[in-house]
């Protein structure tokens, strides 16, 4: 696997962020947190200062929304697959339906609740590396699973194909020409735990955080981010950073060449969440004038990031984040500490008067993977 950093900066004259105006309309209502915080189990996720850990990486502050314990299923996905069934639901009263989806875990697992929740069926297809327990975490909210002989790509191909033979409805967290409704949907589900920080974080004026990190597998939920900040705060958003893993890092090879495009990586990356060969259509045309730095990082600095939330610095709080749920702050370990990203530190002003804020998007949603990278030897300075 690659070893090393990549990077794009973003032009600073570029065009300003447009929105889809029909997304824009579905993201902008409050109907979003009203219907989560009518769900059974829903609480805010936390929002964690870690001061001693933005000490040793040179930095002011630093705050972690943890979804580590969303709806109690471990994972932000939660949001968006809740509230896409729920609009599909609203549109086809008192039919039974049964919902698709391709997956590499927590977004099928919540699927699944979801659908179940509802009272309708979901038929789950996972590419072949698929651990057995994040299956089996699918299966408990009874979806059926189908396992696909490939990468995260060909699943999403099957489940459209199948979708499409047996009248099921596809609810991919993903797009494409043709396909744009429900991934509109469940991308403004994703907009409540930007407000949850409304109260401290991102008050009216500007927000109180300079940087912003956002982990990316096929790019929705980071999608989500900036244009909640677009709306927000129009002339003064954050540094947007988008972090991917070296292996998969479709996005960033996509800025590169100016249009969508496939990661020239294997994929194959320990950062499961995130193995995602090609960006979302509707994501693609957000983050491309969106990101201000497009970043790929070897596996190693996401595993770091786990290990420094697991063994925390002496009164900073602990935090169980699964692999792709450490990627954000992977990436602002990757630019604090390696090398060959110190004249991108200095470019962008990440310095000691620097607020960051990370997500923590999944806690551990594979325990024997889990134990397994918290046991790893992760020198950075050796990636």
């Amino acid at each position: 696997m690659d070893q090393t950093c990549s990077y794009q900066l973003n032009a600073p004259d570029r065009p300003p962020v447009k929105l889809d105006r029909k997304f824009n309309d579905i993201f902008k209502s409050d109907e979003i947190f009203r219907f989560h915080r009518h769900l059974r189990c829903y609480a805010p996720t936390p929002l964690v200062p870690l001061p001693k850990l933005a000490k040793s990486l040179g930095i002011k502050e630093l705050y972690v929304k943890d979804e580590s314990k969303r709806l109690r299923i471990n994972t932000f996905k939660s949001l968006g697959a809740s509230y896409g069934i729920a609009k599909v639901i609203e549109k086809r009263k008192k039919e039974k339906l049964t919902f698709c989806t391709a997956t590499d875990g927590n977004h099928g697992r919540s699927v699944a609740w979801a659908a179940r929740n509802s009272r309708q069926k979901a038929v789950i297809f996972v590419p072949k590396n698929t651990t057995a327990l994040r299956i089996k975490n699918i299966k408990k909210h009874r979806g059926e699973v189908i396992v696909v002989d490939g990468d995260y790509d060909k699943a999403v191909a099957a489940a459209r194909e199948e979708s499409k033979k047996k009248g099921y409805i596809l609810l991919q967290d993903n797009s494409w020409e043709g396909y744009t409704e429900i991934p509109k949907y469940i991308a403004a589900g994703y907009k409540t735990m930007m407000t949850e920080m409304e109260n401290s974080l991102h008050p009216p004026e500007a927000p109180l955080v300079d940087f912003v990190f956002l982990q990316v597998g096929n790019g929705t939920w980071a999608s989500s981010v900036v244009a909640y900040y677009r709306n927000r705060y129009p002339k003064k958003m954050p540094t947007l950073i988008s972090v991917e893993p070296t292996e998969s890092d479709c996005l960033l090879e996509s800025f590169k060449r100016g249009n969508i495009s496939k990661t020239k990586g294997t994929q194959q990356t320990s950062l499961v969440g995130l193995n995602c060969g090609t960006p979302s259509l509707l994501a693609w045309e957000i983050l491309r004038y969106g990101i201000d730095v497009f970043l790929a990082i070897p596996d190693i600095y996401a595993i770091k990031a786990m290990q420094d939330l697991y063994y925390p610095f002496k009164r900073d709080k602990q935090i169980f984040a699964g692999e792709s749920g450490a990627a954000g702050l992977g990436g602002l370990i990757a630019i604090a500490c390696d090398p060959g990203l110190q004249e991108l530190k200095k470019q962008i002003g990440l310095n000691g008067e620097s607020r960051v804020l990370i997500f923590v998007t999944e806690g551990v949603t594979d325990p024997d993977v889990f134990e397994e990278l918290i046991a790893t030897e992760a020198d950075v300075f050796k990636a």
